[in-house]
């Protein structure tokens, strides 16, 4: 993954069931922390929520895996978050602290404050970030590694079809009311998302194979948030299931 490149390299893993995704996940998120420690001495990445990382955080943080990262040298960002409280069930934070983070000695992590003025807690997170990455006033954050999934609608992060959002370039985090689940959420834009060195999607189930169709034609023009994750000087992977892949 080393390099700068205007090319994108887009590579598809197919897995018969979500711990075999797991597993390949793992090993490509390794591979990718190994690297960036080796060049830069920090990994830093951006989690996502909802089910689908479950797996992966799982295994990371079971006897096979917990010793197998550098906790101490990774930083750890997130993709979006609910503005709900790190206790609450659909707290993005709150699920990979209670999956991944409560079990390995990770100490520099850095969550959206998703009980706070949604407002605020944008330009919070958005300032933590420049300070973080020592950015100047137009420069964006050069992630290591993303980790992405997609709903039925081809959501990513917290961008919606649709939304506002999608046509944001200045702003790193911004906060949106998305009509569809009747909620404030926080995100990472794209510009941001598209400037990280890897992007990795997880994506499981039969219902989202169309989608899954449609955000893999990177010939075609972009209509869906997730098919316009494109690094420009990186790497978009896809660790998909065979139900997904298949749609049956």
């Amino acid at each position: 993954m080393s390099g700068l490149s205007r090319s994108i390299h887009l590579t598809v893993h197919i897995h018969k069931d979500p711990a075999a995704m797991a597993e390949r996940a793992a090993h490509i998120l390794a591979a990718a922390c190994e690297e960036a420690i080796a060049e830069r001495g920090v990994f830093r990445i951006a989690l996502s929520g909802g089910h689908t990382p479950t797996p992966l955080f799982r295994l990371l943080a079971g006897k096979d895996w917990g010793d197998r990262l550098p906790w101490d040298k990774m930083a750890i960002f997130w993709v979006d978050e609910r503005c709900v409280g790190p206790d609450h069930p659909e707290s993005n934070y709150g699920l990979a602290r209670r999956e991944l983070l409560s079990h390995v000695p990770a100490t520099h992590f850095y969550r959206m404050r998703g009980d706070e003025d949604p407002v605020q807690a944008a330009a919070k997170y958005e300032k933590q970030i420049r300070t973080e990455f020592d950015l100047g006033p137009s420069d964006l954050p050069r992630f290591d590694f993303m980790l992405l999934g997609m709903g039925e609608d081809g959501h990513t992060g917290s961008i919606f079809p649709k939304s506002p959002a999608l046509a944001e370039r200045k702003r790193l985090v911004i906060d949106q009311y998305v009509p569809e689940r009747k909620a404030d959420r926080l995100t990472l834009t794209l510009p941001v998302i598209n400037n990280a060195r890897c992007c990795m999607f997880l994506v499981t189930g039969k219902e989202k194979h169309h989608v899954l169709s449609q955000a893999l034609n990177l010939l075609a023009e972009p209509a869906l948030p997730a098919q316009m994750v494109r690094p420009g000087f990186g790497d978009l992977v896809w660790v998909v299931d065979e139900a997904a892949a298949k749609g049956a």
